[in-house]
């Protein structure tokens, strides 16, 4: 894939990402985090405000993590952008990262469900902000539960890794013969075995949730969900772009 041009949707979901990267570290600085106010909370956290499905996709927790997210975005998005056209491709992006988001409300529910017998908690997680004070207040809660659900309400998901898992599903689908490397393997490999190889990994640690993991694994599956589907449900009809020849 040489020679890609940088279409104006991918530039400029770029370019914004790496504004609110700015941003983030900016404030940081000066001792406030965004990730409070435009990552994205759990649906029944006194911290959930109603631009987070949005704002979320363009927070990044760290450099690697937008470095990586953004490499992808380009390498990927951009063939996507050029064969869909920018329109389409904004909306791939956007759906796949409400996706994710949605996917990960979803198993949360079911863990507050599960501890509390109901999606909501009634006022048993408090928090302050401004005190930077949080506790559950719930008789008959293990300390695994109510870590738990203390982390669903006061952990805010960021990233675009939802939206480009829906971009890597999509790029394998429609280009499943491509040949790729990834890191730790010397030969290259195409497309079509690579992704189902991720999501089977992602399948896997949302599932163990190994301790200290704090990757919302669900989430890119949400994305890779939606991606599928999308690309099912749309008929290509430009079948004959500059990237054609990669099938």
């Amino acid at each position: 894939m040489n020679n890609i041009q940088i279409p104006p949707v991918v530039k400029n979901l770029l370019i914004i990402n790496i504004l609110f990267f700015v941003a983030t570290w900016v404030m940081q600085s000066k001792g406030i985090d965004l990730a409070y106010y435009l990552g994205a909370f759990y649906f029944d956290s006194p911290l959930f405000k109603i631009w987070q499905p949005i704002s979320y996709m363009f927070m990044h927790g760290g450099f690697t993590h937008i470095l990586f997210n953004m490499f992808a975005l380009y390498m990927f998005g951009s063939v996507l952008e050029n064969r869909w056209g920018p329109k389409r491709f904004l909306n791939f992006y956007l759906i796949t990262g409400l996706g994710a988001l949605a996917l990960q409300l979803l198993v949360q529910s079911i863990e507050v469900y599960n501890i509390t017998g109901s999606i909501v908690n009634h006022g048993a997680v408090t928090i302050d902000l401004a005190e930077g004070m949080a506790g559950v207040n719930l008789p008959g809660l293990t300390r695994e539960q109510g870590q738990t659900l203390l982390g669903i309400y006061i952990g805010p998901m960021v990233g675009a890794s939802g939206a480009i898992f829906g971009l890597l599903v999509a790029f394998g689908m429609l280009y499943p013969n491509v040949e790729m490397y990834i890191m730790f393997i010397p030969v290259p490999i195409k497309a079509k075995y690579i992704m189902p190889v991720y999501i089977v990994i992602e399948l896997f640690l949302g599932v163990a949730k190994f301790q200290g993991d704090s990757v919302a694994h669900y989430a890119h599956l949400g994305g890779a969900l939606l991606g599928f589907i999308l690309v099912k449900i749309w008929k290509d009809r430009d079948r004959h772009t500059y990237y054609d020849y990669y099938e």
